[in-house]
């Protein structure tokens, strides 16, 4: 785990090109705001909420029966088992004005269809006797977000584990009420395995499943202009009145909520692939948003300017003995607008939606679903330029498609395959990242002074990445870590916090590791990551003892989206993916980009950003010294 230090920074100097919103986007962001008029802040948002269970439905499981008895060969064909899904099953969606928002923990009990105790009808085929045995009792469970697999297939009685379900993406037909589950891959579950007396088999893909079932609502909500016109709950046996489990979350044990509207990122529940154009892919990552704070916050969907937009990153920890030499950011997406906050309780603060309005805002102890394949939508998704990322304002028209066409890629998590493909990263540990940001923060901080809540928006959670070369699955790797940036899970890295224009500009972090990979050699590396400050950072400067060697200059940055029209950079160029130069001098080693003035898309390290810089040296670092008000460290 990094350190992290506030007060401070290991060495260095660092230039800052201008506002990364830029002054070319800032004159159109008045001029997209004239032309499209806001709508007022009371409107609020209408739409119809639904929370829903299986009505019915069907389970089908393809298994190469050769996989799992532990044979090599798979020319066998596989076996079908077809499940009836029960009526009612307790496996819930939401649903808001026909979209998906994301599926809440539950489970199907599935009804073994027109098979023999064996599992199959053909003569000499049989499953394994553990398996056959629990074939009339299985269920498919989905499990909590901090868990490590989204899906499995366990004995509804014993609750043993055979299969984790991966790589599956939902689908709901809002016409037909249906919600399909396709694409899933069944692995053998440890506890599987180490029944089989095969430890090593788990996580081996031995089928698919499929699934497909008919929901029907047990709550739906009637909201116009953020007023919850009408409410209707069905009295199914099982479910909770929902006045009482929210009396139940708002008792003592009810979180004490920060001063202000605070939002955060609760949860990165799942993530996963949504296209491809050549050597890269575009990924979606699932977020739940909570509010930390005693006061409602705006919410209100555009062309309202006055809630959330969500970047989303990706990281990857690799290098050396351990595979923590580096961290380093392969991926980056524009930024989902919010709309239509629907007042759960994930993060069990509390939700309390007592003089809130709802809808058109996140109450105070709240919570707001986006699955990965909202956050993918590439409609719904605007480019970060037209962002000032401190005080969260952008104009109107910030989610103009106009004038271009996607491809399985734009404007997602870009990512080259080359950096996802585990054969090509052995060892490698992979982190996603969602940020929150909103103008509402600032405003009330500019009012209530002392109560600015704009530093602690982004969180992080570690996922397996398998598959490849061009196809990956996603699943996530213990809890999400709340109101902390991915960096700060640099293995052995020391990681310092800057805030260069307090009250008036954002945070950025510089963290870096020294290693030594062989006799006479330490490698030095530096992440300098742009959290929430507007300027982007031009330059980086590491002072360096007379006669020291260096050698290896390295750099890395993240892919950049392409120029589209209306993407708010320059000319609708888009930024600059030129690497930064690197060259040493007398004393130190400089690294840097264009200036604004030479080039406003110029590859600053801009908001939301994390770029790196290495070299090796002969000769291990002397102690830092103090050079005026900042501090320097001498190689």
């Amino acid at each position: 785990m990094s350190k992290i230090t506030v007060n401070g920074f290991a060495l260095l100097l660092v230039l800052f090109l201008g506002n990364s919103s830029g002054n070319y986007a800032a004159q159109s962001k008045q001029n997209n705001a004239e032309s499209q008029p806001a709508r007022r802040l009371d409107e609020g948002v209408t739409g119809t909420f639904q929370k829903m269970i299986v009505e019915n439905g069907s389970v089908t499981m393809d298994l190469h029966l050769n996989r799992l008895k532990g044979i090599s060969s798979i020319a066998a064909r596989p076996v079908r088992l077809h499940f009836a899904a029960q009526a009612n099953s307790f496996f819930t969606i939401v649903v808001f004005n026909d979209l998906l928002r994301g599926s809440e923990p539950g489970s199907v009990v599935l009804a073994l269809q027109n098979s023999s105790p064996g599992g199959v009808n053909d003569p000499g085929y049989s499953l394994i006797a553990g398996l056959s045995a629990s074939l009339k009792q299985l269920v498919i469970e989905k499990l909590p977000s901090d868990a490590a697999f989204d899906l499995v297939v366990r004995d509804g009685k014993t609750g043993f584990t055979f299969f984790n379900i991966e790589g599956h993406q939902y689908d709901y037909d809002p016409n037909a009420q249906s919600l399909s589950i396709k694409g899933g891959n069944l692995l053998v579950s440890q506890e599987f395995a180490n029944a089989l007396g095969r430890p090593s088999d788990a996580g081996a893909i031995v089928g698919n499943i499929s699934i497909g079932t008919t929901m029907q609502p047990i709550e739906v909500r009637t909201i116009v202009n953020g007023e919850i016109q009408s409410a209707i709950m069905p009295p199914l046996r099982g479910l909770p009145d929902r006045s009482e489990a929210q009396a139940g979350a708002t008792g003592a044990e009810t979180p004490t909520l920060v001063a202000g509207p605070d939002v955060i990122v609760g949860d990165l529940p799942e993530m996963a692939q949504y296209g491809r154009n050549g050597s890269f892919v575009g990924l979606g990552i699932g977020t739940t948003s909570c509010n930390n704070g005693n006061q409602q916050l705006h919410w209100f969907a555009l062309p309202n300017t006055d809630h959330p937009v969500i970047p989303q990153n990706f990281y990857r920890m690799s290098g050396g003995a351990d595979n923590s030499d580096r961290f380093e950011q392969i991926g980056q997406s524009w930024l989902k607008h919010a709309f239509a906050a629907l007042e759960d309780n994930a993060c069990n603060f509390g939700c309390n939606t007592s003089g809130c309005t709802q809808g058109s805002n996140l109450c105070p102890g709240c919570s707001d679903p986006y699955g990965s394949s909202l956050n993918a939508s590439q409609t719904g998704i605007g480019s970060r330029a037209w962002v000032n990322p401190f005080t969260g304002s952008f104009p109107s028209g910030a989610n103009n498609h106009n004038g271009h066409s996607h491809t399985g890629t734009s404007h997602r998590v870009t990512i080259a395959t080359s950096d996802l493909d585990p054969t090509q990263n052995p060892g490698g540990t992979y982190f996603a990242e969602a940020q929150y940001v909103t103008p509402h923060e600032y405003s009330w901080c500019q009012s209530h002074p002392g109560e600015c809540n704009m530093y602690n928006n982004a969180s992080y959670r570690r996922f397996n990445v398998n598959g490849g070369p061009n196809n990956f699955t996603f699943s996530g790797v213990g809890s999400t870590i709340p109101m902390q940036p991915a960096n700060m899970t640099w293995t052995g890295a020391t990681v310092s916090q800057v805030e260069p224009d307090p009250g008036n500009d954002g945070i950025w972090f510089m963290g870096y590791k020294v290693t030594n990979p062989s006799a006479g050699v330490w490698h030095y590396e530096y992440a300098v990551y742009n959290e929430n400050l507007d300027r982007g950072i031009q330059s980086f400067n590491v002072p360096l003892i007379p006669g020291v060697n260096i050698s290896n200059i390295g750099f890395h940055a993240p892919p950049q989206e392409p120029g589209w029209p209306n993407d708010g950079t320059q000319n609708n160029q888009g930024y600059s993916s030129t690497p930064w130069t690197g060259t040493q001098e007398t004393g130190s080693i400089t690294w840097n980009t264009e200036t604004f003035a030479q080039n406003q898309n110029a590859n600053a390290i801009r908001w939301g950003t994390l770029y790196n810089f290495r070299f090796d040296a002969d000769r291990r670092r002397a102690p830092m010294r103090q050079s005026g008000t900042s501090r320097q460290a001498r190689l």
